[in-house]
């Protein structure tokens, strides 16, 4: 285990004390040196994602290195705005005063991200911690080790270590750093490991974001544009790391009489995007590791699934590399329909009528996302109102997390808390309530003797009824 890290939390807790991460000077020059990390080290982040995940150059960038970028401009634009205090009405009940909510940091978080997207989603709950004025340690993903080790370095080389900090390693680090008191724990992953860390920031009442992920699910009305819809369930499939995203989808609903045609549309769209032979394709990136292959591999060669594959379904090892791959109506039972997919398949799911799609979805966990593709408004607002999921999307599928405007997270087991833009300066952030008051207008009603006449006119200012409060005080 590294040097130090039995005692980070206590180490970066003196410098918080001092008063340092406060300073919005401090704050914005740690962003600024992150976007000169985004803006002058693309080709070695490019390279390191390559190495971890041969994730293609295009989506490296777009959805890790622009992500990053615009995310940390934002927080450059918006940060004085953000630390305002946030100016409420009062009532009767305090006249005459004043009252604001102060947005303050919480004091020393901890950040620990995951391998499919190493890079933005340590970059990005960093970019939160700092703007909302914390000291913060970065625990990166070990099965992304290049990834790793390049944030380690560039971390180290630009930002002010003393207050920002990397602990590179697996489990044992890990348990270490859990052991600590932290004023927030921002964890992204499995549910697994995620009742670790919620377990273990209990024993210290440390409040935790967790981004996590279940088994989003796609509808596909039979009123749409099919190629289009064919197109952007692909793109946020296999176009997002091959499928191993957290709001990836997971499985698709449709009709009996309409689900040819959609298994039609894939193949073709699947073919102009990949080739004939997609295991040759460098625009799909590889399974992670061997274990994730393994896992995948299990859940394709299960008896009740291997006999419904309609397309795909080819394997590389060596590459580490799944075709694409649709199922057809595979068991209720079976692996692939009982947990998160997280890799190239994609079963299908018929039904009779499509608004039967909404029991079938409320009947599983809360996932993180959830799509409709649908020209139906009823449909559409029987979907919005009923199925409940960390994001939505109508017509498109992933795009929800490119707006810094809506918040990104989970509900139920596909997580709890938010972030992305605002939402991640306050995910970091405590509001704290202040009223102001001077020393007039002190009312003697509120203190003993307590009489009738004193709890007459409470009740009247109280009720807010002007009204019945000058009757009470002309004693009516």
């Amino acid at each position: 285990m590294a040097a130090g890290v039995e005692t980070v939390a206590e180490e970066l807790r003196a410098v918080y004390g001092g008063g340092k991460t406060r300073d919005l000077e401090w704050r914005v020059s740690q962003l600024k040196a992150l976007l000169k990390i985004i803006n002058l080290h693309e080709n070695e982040i490019v390279e390191a994602l390559r190495s971890d995940l041969n994730k293609p150059e295009y989506e490296a960038f777009v959805h890790e290195i622009a992500g990053a970028s615009s995310a940390c401009q934002l927080a450059l634009k918006e940060l004085r705005r953000w630390t305002m205090p946030e100016k409420v009405k009062t009532t009767m009940t305090t006249y005459p005063s004043s009252a604001h909510i102060v947005s303050e940091p919480l004091g020393v978080v901890l950040v620990i991200s995951t391998w499919n997207y190493p890079f933005i989603l340590s970059i990005e709950p960093i970019i939160g911690a700092i703007s909302a004025g914390n000291a913060v340690v970065l625990k990166p993903s070990e099965v992304s080790p290049a990834t790793s080790a390049v944030l380690s370095k560039l971390l180290g080389e630009y930002m002010d270590t003393s207050a920002v900090r990397v602990v590179e390693g697996s489990v044992p680090e890990t348990t270490a750093l859990l052991e600590q008191k932290w004023d927030k724990i921002f964890y992204t992953g499995n549910s697994k490991v995620g009742r670790i860390v919620l377990a273990a920031a209990a024993k210290h009442l440390t409040p935790v974001v967790l981004e996590l992920g279940g088994k989003s699910p796609v509808v596909v009305d039979t009123n749409i544009d099919l190629k289009v819809a064919a197109r952007r369930i692909i793109s946020g499939k296999w176009g997002c790391n091959n499928g191993q995203t957290c709001v990836s989808p997971d499985y698709v609903i449709t009709t009996k009489e309409y689900v040819s045609k959609l298994v039609d549309a894939f193949a073709c769209e699947m073919e102009k995007f990949y080739g004939k032979d997609p295991l040759q394709s460098n625009d799909l990136s590889s399974v992670v590791n061997s274990r994730h292959f393994d896992r995948l591999i299990n859940l394709l060669d299960d008896e009740k699934v291997s006999g419904k594959i309609v397309l795909g379904g080819q394997r590389d090892k060596t590459k580490l590399k799944i075709a694409p791959t649709i199922i057809l109506n595979p068991s209720k039972d079976s692996l692939i329909m009982n947990e998160e997919i997280f890799g190239p398949l994609l079963p299908i799911i018929t039904v009779d009528k499509i608004e039967d799609c909404i029991g079938i979805i409320t009947s599983k966990e809360k996932p993180l996302a959830a799509y409709l593709f649908s020209n139906n408004e009823k449909l559409k607002d029987d979907f919005i109102s009923n199925v409940s999921s960390g994001g939505m999307v109508i017509n498109d599928t992933t795009l929800h997390l490119a707006e810094a405007s809506l918040p990104f997270g989970g509900v139920g087991e596909s997580g709890m808390g938010s972030y992305h833009g605002k939402f991640s300066f306050d995910a970091f952030s405590h509001k704290k309530a202040v009223l102001k008051r001077g020393f007039n207008g002190d009312v003697s009603a509120r203190y003993p003797p307590y009489t009738n006449g004193k709890l007459n006119f409470v009740k009247a200012m109280l009720s807010g009824n002007i009204l019945r409060i000058i009757r009470t005080l002309l004693g009516w």
